[in-house]
């Protein structure tokens, strides 16, 4: 074989290993794309649900005055109840 001739097998082999190169890249850019776009979904919906939550830790003392909101509308309730039962029998 002459030494063109090994020059270009030579120049051949480097460009089919250059492509096979560029298609691996090609292969490996995709899956981190499709892995950085699910990352980013999952952080956009981490963020969601931190704002979602974010107020939770009030539940108790909202429960907590609820309870005592209760016990004086009952307290409302039965004195109108008792105005109402004297004012009904004035009559």
């Amino acid at each position: 074989m002459s030494t063109d001739a090994l020059w270009w097998l030579t120049l051949a082999l480097g460009l089919v290993v250059c492509l096979v190169a560029v298609l691996l890249l090609q292969i490996f850019y995709r899956k981190v794309r499709r892995i950085e776009s699910g990352s980013d979904a999952i952080w956009e919906t981490g963020k969601q649900v931190a704002r979602n939550t974010a107020t939770t830790w009030m539940l108790h003392q909202t429960t907590v005055r609820l309870d005592v909101f209760t016990e004086e509308a009952l307290k409302h309730d039965a004195f109108l109840d008792e105005a109402l039962a004297q004012a009904g029998g004035d009559d």
